[in-house]
């Protein structure tokens, strides 16, 4: 991983609590690849589980499967997902979510040479004893076979404003 700035967002819908959003790029035979984690942070007064119902049921409004199965959303127009790239800033929306995040040069670099970048929507809330962006705890979770698997896999086209 080559970066990892984190953005907090605190949408509330329901049980989700804190919205987290993280952006990182990664090295890949392809070039550089743009990661977007979004997971609940954990902290709402419900507790993990009902985040990560609240995760899965948001996903399930937006007609995203929560399973190790990647969704194209080029080839999906009327996925309810998007992602709009602004000079030093990114905006993720999903029905009820809008979190915007400030992703680091490399990720926006890849993001326009790819035109895409790959979200990993997971159900499973962050570790509760961990800072959000810390790089090793990032690498464990976004590898972890439970993050993979209570997870939507998105490949998302880059939109810009146009002018």
């Amino acid at each position: 991983m080559t970066s990892t700035p984190v953005e907090t967002q605190a949408p509330r819908t329901g049980g989700l609590g804190t919205l987290l959003v993280m952006s990182w790029s990664r090295e890949a035979p392809e070039g550089t690849i743009p990661y977007i984690l979004a997971c609940p942070r954990g902290d709402g007064p419900d507790g993990p589980e009902a985040e990560s119902a609240a995760a899965g049921q948001l996903l399930a409004n937006a007609g995203i499967p929560v399973k190790h199965e990647l969704v194209d959303a080029a080839r999906t127009p009327s996925l309810p997902v998007t992602l709009l790239v602004l000079p030093g800033a990114a905006v993720l929306t999903l029905p009820q979510v809008t979190a915007q995040f400030v992703p680091p040069a490399d990720w926006l670099a890849a993001a326009a040479e790819h035109g895409c970048a790959y979200l990993i929507f997971t159900t499973r809330p962050w570790p509760a004893d961990a800072e959000p962006g810390d790089v090793p705890t990032l690498a464990d979770f976004t590898s972890a076979e439970a993050t993979l698997k209570s997870a939507a896999h998105v490949v998302l086209p880059v939109r810009k404003l146009r002018g």
